[in-house]
């Protein structure tokens, strides 16, 4: 027998679950399906910052901004900007009353998690495919060969979404930068050289075509990318079988880079994770289908480059959990509603985002974010 569910969300990450939870309490109860075995199956990424105007506005909404506030990182809203000879061009402390307070990912992740009925995620539920079956249904195939039908399927599985070909054709494409991660633990003892260089929150290390950004996480670690403007093969080069191998191949792109900075690579632990930074058109949008929709990454993947990624993903969450509970009855008219105030806002923030990464890697880096910063205040 098939299982049913009136709504049907693909996707535990943070868009996913805030949609969940919203509806949670609202009354509604949703399935949620996410090709991971677990919620440890893989760490989550690095530090956020959640923004006033919408993952704030989206964690009031879940009835946890209390929760989050307990969770943020004091301190973590400190920047540096530095050139590539570590000579210091902004260095902001965080005096505890900034807009974008700083959370690790998979604290955040475990709240939301936390906060819904227990079996409300199936975990190692990789879907394959999904078809319509008329009157806004659509089935849904897994990996395992089982199949669902839902009322409302909601695409909150990221980049490479398998629910986005119902409603658009589009495909992520490569940005022409290219990340590679490493993370330097405990650091103050084990890596002060890095830890000074980094300070208490966020670091912008940049030059032409190129850069260090990081950010010190709440376990006292620091979490590095080193963002090289490249070919979208650049990384086949790297050697991940042999670390000191990998860095040196990473490091030979930021020669005559001051030493602390080099650092950030050179004694890092553990591998090296390779990135391609890659993102959906400026403006993405698709024309209202029946029963089914988008949000987060897989509605309007962009570069990191403006911090919105993950915001977007809970405000997008929170306001289809609140449009669906606005229209009992009519998911036609929520959905319309959700995507109509989506699209122009993801469709604001992936052009900041596009027009950001130009500006960080510019000939004169990092004068650009310098004056950006400067007009900012």
């Amino acid at each position: 027998m098939t299982t049913h569910h009136p709504i049907a969300i693909v996707g535990a990450g943070l868009g996913g679950l805030t949609l969940a939870r919203v509806l949670h309490v609202h009354g509604v109860e949703t399935a949620v399906y996410d090709l991971d075995a677990s919620p440890a199956a893989r760490t989550q990424g690095g530090m956020l910052d959640i923004h006033e105007g919408s993952g704030q506005v989206a964690l009031r909404a879940a009835g946890l901004y209390e929760k989050f506030r307990a969770l943020v990182h004091e301190g973590g809203e400190a920047m540096r900007i530095l050139d590539k000879d570590a000579v210091v061009r902004m260095d902001e402390a965080d005096g505890g009353d900034g807009g974008r307070p700083e959370i690790d990912r998979g604290d955040l992740r475990d709240l939301l998690l936390g906060s819904l009925p227990e079996g409300t995620v199936r975990w190692g539920a990789r879907v394959t495919g999904a078809r319509p079956l008329g009157g806004g249904r659509h089935q849904v195939a897994l990996a395992d060969g089982s199949v669902f039908t839902t009322d409302l399927l909601v695409g909150a599985d990221g980049a490479w979404s398998r629910i986005r070909p119902l409603v658009s054709d589009a495909e992520p494409a490569y940005t022409g930068v290219s990340f590679v991660e490493a993370d330097l633990r405990d650091a103050d003892v084990r890596h002060p050289v890095g830890a000074e260089v980094v300070g208490g929150g966020s670091l912008f290390a940049l030059g032409a075509g190129r850069g260090f950004l990081a950010h010190r996480e709440t376990d006292g670690s620091l979490h590095v990318y080193a963002a090289v403007e490249a070919p979208e093969e650049w990384l086949d080069g790297i050697d991940l079988t042999d670390a000191e191998a990998a860095k040196a191949y990473v490091l030979d792109h930021f020669t005559g880079w001051d030493k602390s900075l080099r650092a950030l690579v050179a004694d890092a632990d553990g591998p090296l994770i390779p990135r391609r930074i890659h993102a959906l058109p400026v403006g993405h949008h698709w024309q209202r289908v029946p029963g089914v929709t988008l949000l987060g990454d897989a509605a309007h993947l962009m570069s990191p480059f403006a911090g919105e990624g993950a915001n977007l993903a809970l405000l997008d969450g929170a306001e289809l959990g609140l449009a669906l509970t606005a229209h009992p009855g009519d998911t036609e008219a929520a959905l319309a509603a959700y995507e109509d105030k989506m699209f122009p806002r993801s469709e604001r923030s992936a052009d900041e985002s596009a027009r950001n990464g130009v500006l960080l890697f510019r000939a004169d880096a990092p004068q650009g974010l310098v004056d950006a910063f400067a007009a900012w205040r």
